[in-house]
């Protein structure tokens, strides 16, 4: 990439410049004119809005949310309005809504002003609240894109992927050359499978903005979810000569489980853990690669104090309420009984089509996941959203909703509602499907909390508990850095706390529905492939077919971190993985008590 043009004096011409290189795949120095364009005139609207949307296309969420916070101040006459996108740079997030509200009071159809309530909403987690707003600006002004396109977001955060895509397609239709609109369009197509198309999408902001490390990232694992490993090392590589100090691409290659590093890359990365300057994030994620690197050197020692370091990080950051958690599974014990599940036999949804798959993460249920996505009728997906979607929008609906949760919300159901909500499940999950295979894998492990949910609402569908060792689940979960979530692992007595409240429910679910889960021992299938996958298909009402015991062979996309263990065929060395450890793992044998001693059986005082 060469020298960008130098903005001219009439800042005008200089942002139809930055317009006219971005319209020749030429973002990056689109980028530096229109930095220069705001560096020399902070208060130009148009000059904020067009840099934003460059940010988004990049993955600079943060910055590009900064520069359209500006743009609206830069470009809204009305004080109060100036007021609010000042208060919102600042985070002053409660002055901004009480000036908003104030203004909206006298101005109900300002959808500017609505807009930006939007914003302030989805800063204090009010994601619902947020969505009616964007709603409603859409309904004054079809063809406001700011709030389209915040509604894009929004519906993509909250695992809304159709409707995402449906906000999408009308922008690009109007705007097909907006990078932002491009990248997240990118993004939505992986979620639900579209790897070749979301490929195609990133390679095409890679030739605009070569230099840019973010979308190298997200490039590399859409390439990881393809199975392209050659590849998507090689994008990981690419971001990580770009912006050398990010640790979330060193954390990427590890997080590959089958890559190794070499000894330069163990230098560089100590080197990046010894500077002070190091950000927070970065450090977190240098922390778990190293970890990873050390173990797979047999340096138990070094790698769990990388570990322990990184899990201390997260733990401050992401406190986990034991008690709470262990209340709302108690709570769902007493709720979900025979008798619920006997007063509503033959309701819910007829359709057998879903297979689901859940437990612990971390327990090999993408492996079991593969095998079943390895036979004839059955279609493998991802980890879908749907289950915690519906959950979460009936917790919105209970009396309180931080304990008692979703389940009497269920209980007032009659018969056509809990049939409207399978009918909406297997609506949502749609997306997710590109063949006409008679089922549908649906693999998220933390489905576990909702097993009465979904025998509630889809009483044929089939549903398989993947369990593994105590200790080696718990402390495969307490080397995984993820993405968000999972609270209860960045700590090894929280972990076995967690690991024996599932234990627990699961015990329950096992009484008042005999026979209604079937369970796979992780290490049963090791030893046992094939009896354990005949158990398996015959639980699902599924004939034999080879093709199961070769699910190594099926060149499928897989999103999750075992994506590329699993393209290999099983092998024995990871059941054994968490003894190096054992020096350490005192808290975590504690906490699980009787669920260690009793495992794999169920300890008796489960009942």
């Amino acid at each position: 990439m060469g020298e960008a043009p130098a903005p001219t004096h009439s800042v005008d011409t200089a942002l139809e410049q930055a317009r006219q290189l971005a319209a020749a795949g030429q973002g990056d120095d689109a980028l530096k004119v229109l930095f220069e364009i705001v560096r020399r005139q902070p208060e130009h609207p148009e000059a904020w809005r067009v840099l934003a949307d460059h940010l988004m296309a990049i993955g600079q969420t943060a910055e590009a949310a900064l520069a359209y916070s500006r743009h609206v101040q830069c470009a809204t006459r009305d004080p109060m309005l100036r007021q609010a996108a000042t208060a919102m740079l600042a985070n002053d997030i409660p002055q901004a809504e009480r000036l908003l509200k104030s203004h909206l009071k006298t101005a109900p159809t300002d959808v500017a002003a609505i807009r930006m309530l939007a914003e302030v909403a989805v800063r204090c987690g009010q994601d619902q609240a947020a969505e009616h707003l964007l709603k409603r600006c859409l309904e004054l002004a079809p063809n406001f894109a700011a709030a389209r396109y915040n509604r894009a977001v929004l519906l993509h955060r909250r695992n809304q992927a159709a409707e995402a895509l449906e906000e999408l397609e009308r922008l690009l239709a109007v705007e097909p050359r907006n990078p932002g609109y491009r990248n997240l369009h990118a993004v939505v197509l992986s979620h639900v499978g579209e790897v070749e198309r979301s490929c195609a999408l990133y390679e095409q902001l890679l030739r605009e903005y070569p230099a840019n490390a973010k979308v190298w990232l997200s490039y590399g694992h859409v390439l990881k979810t393809a199975g392209r490993q050659q590849d998507c090392i090689a994008a990981y590589r690419q971001c990580i000569a770009r912006e050398p100090t990010l640790g979330e691409a060193y954390w990427s290659l590890a997080n590959l489980k089958t890559f190794r590093f070499t000894a330069e890359d163990l230098a560089t990365m100590r080197a990046r853990l010894a500077d002070p300057r190091l950000g927070d994030a970065d450090r977190l994620n240098f922390h778990f690669a190293l970890g990873k690197a050390h173990e797979d050197a047999g340096e138990a020692a070094i790698a769990f104090e990388h570990y322990e370091q990184g899990n201390s990080q997260q733990r401050k950051r992401l406190p986990y309420d034991q008690p709470l958690n262990r209340a709302r599974m108690r709570r769902l014990k007493t709720l979900f009984t025979r008798e619920f599940f006997a007063e509503r036999s033959g309701q819910g949804h007829d359709s057998n089509a879903p297979i689901f798959i859940l437990g612990m993460p971390r327990a090999g249920s993408t492996l079991v996941e593969q095998i079943l996505a390895s036979h004839s009728a059955v279609e493998g997906t991802s980890e879908l959203p749907n289950i915690i979607t519906l959950a979460r929008d009936l917790r919105a609906r209970a009396d309180d909703a931080e304990l008692r949760g979703y389940a009497e919300v269920l209980a007032r159901l009659e018969a056509p509602g809990l049939r409207e909500l399978g009918e909406r499940y297997l609506r949502g999950t749609q997306i997710y499907r590109k063949t006409d295979r008679p089922h549908f894998i649906d693999k998220m492990p933390n489905n576990f909390l909702h097993v009465g949910l979904i025998h509630s609402i889809l009483p044929n569908a089939r549903i398989i508990d993947a369990r593994r060792h105590p200790l080696g689940c718990c402390f495969s979960n307490f080397k995984q850095l993820y993405a968000k979530g999972q609270r209860f692992s960045y700590g090894l007595a929280d972990m076995g706390s967690y690991y024996r409240d599932y234990v627990e429910l699961m015990a329950h679910f096992d009484a008042v529905m005999p026979g209604r889960v079937h369970r796979v021992i992780y290490e049963h299938l090791v030893e046992d492939t094939e009896t354990e996958v005949r158990r398996l298909l015959e639980y699902c009402g599924l004939p034999f077919e080879p093709g199961c015991l070769r699910f190594f062979e099926n060149d499928r996309p897989v999103r999750t971190a075992s994506s590329e263990q699993v393209r290999r065929p099983i092998y024995r060395e990871g059941v054994d993985q968490w003894r190096q450890f054992d020096p350490w793992l005192s808290p975590l044998k504690e906490s699980l008590g009787s669920v260690l001693e009793a495992y794999p059986t169920t300890p008796a005082e489960f009942g």
